[in-house]
């Protein structure tokens, strides 16, 4: 049976869901744009309680986090759907369909199962991912809590889109952080993501002034989001508001759902790097299958090196600090 949903309100003989910054308006039946949440009898029920579409153990290196527990497994789970609509989306075979057609394919499991796993697959904790966690947030919550309970840690792998009070409900379980940032102008959040650009920094704060570990993603599409100014105007913000020490990850993108532009020159990828690398310690590749060395940005000593998902430390002790200098860079290393 579908559960209630957390978060809504009751507007004339209609419902407001509260979740996410859209906060849809639905009549009896209706579906939210997330295509999982729906309205039935004044109620918002979510349809992905207790139901998964994907899970399964990675690298916490795939989130993209670098510096949170690197060379430790996640559990990773999702399920589908998603308060997006990016044309780009790379995980659209579940992020973009609705769940009346997805139900039937995903499968049926409880928190403490989920926890159960990542214990016996020696995991660091669990992974909220593969679709936006915000669309199955009850599930999460309850699922995060139990895995807190058992010493574990929780990564919510997200787009930021959720409104500050869910999310301020959210953040005691919630330990690291990898936030996708799709632009950063609106008009390219309302064309290309059918959202917004303003929440997400707004989450993005939230989540800063709670001390949680945050990296940042930014998949840069040819002809979309590699305007330069903008992408410097980006890289200006983190530096202000997150500080220049925020990991920030520059993805290449690859042609997928309702796109079929060619994939991101290299060098337009190397060249952004070197350019936010002029304000921000730390900056990697990702999709580009080339290594992607930690340095200490004060003593230049190599700290990680990564082939792929393969980790190997060279000057960083288990506490995350280089052992030339004993400057702090990452939250801990576990061999």
């Amino acid at each position: 049976m579908d559960k209630e949903a957390a978060y809504f309100q009751q507007v004339d003989d209609k419902v407001q869901c509260l979740l996410c910054p859209h906060k849809c308006i639905l009549s009896n039946g209706e579906i939210g744009i997330c295509n999982v949440r729906y309205a039935h009898d004044n109620t918002l029920y979510t349809m992905v309680y207790n139901r998964l579409a994907a899970v399964h153990v990675d690298p916490v290196e795939k989130k993209p986090l670098y510096h949170f527990y690197p060379g430790s497994l996640v559990l990773s789970v999702g399920t589908v759907g998603c308060n997006m609509q990016c044309a780009f989306c790379q995980n659209w075979e579940i992020s973009q369909i609705e769940g009346q057609d997805a139900v039937g394919s995903m499968f049926d499991v409880t928190a403490e199962t989920i926890v159960d796993r990542a214990l016996k697959s020696d995991c660091l904790g669990v992974a909220y991912t593969y679709n936006e966690p915000t669309v199955f947030y009850e599930f999460m919550v309850d699922i995060a809590k139990k895995v807190k309970a058992a010493g574990l840690k929780n990564v919510m792998v997200t787009s930021g889109y959720i409104n500050p009070e869910p999310l301020a409900s959210l953040l005691p379980y919630i330990d690291a952080f990898s936030v996708d940032m799709k632009g950063f102008t609106e008009s390219f959040y309302r064309h290309e993501t059918k959202a917004s650009l303003a929440p997400v920094l707004a989450s993005i704060k939230q989540m800063y002034n709670a001390q949680k570990h945050i990296e940042l993603v930014n998949l840069i599409v040819p002809h979309q989001n590699d305007d330069e100014q903008s992408f410097m105007e980006m890289i200006h913000w983190i530096k202000e508001h997150l500080g220049k020490r925020t990991v920030l990850h520059l993805s290449r993108y690859f042609p997928a759902f309702r796109m079929d532009d060619e994939p991101t020159p290299f060098a337009v990828m190397h060249h952004f790097q070197q350019l936010a690398k002029k304000s921000l310690d730390f900056v990697y590749l990702g999709n580009m299958r080339e290594s992607a060395d930690t340095i200490c940005p004060v003593c230049g000593a190599l700290l990680l090196s990564r082939n792929e998902y393969q980790v190997l430390a060279h000057n960083i002790s288990s506490a995350g600090r280089c052992e030339k200098c004993n400057e702090p860079i990452i939250h801990k290393y576990i061999p």
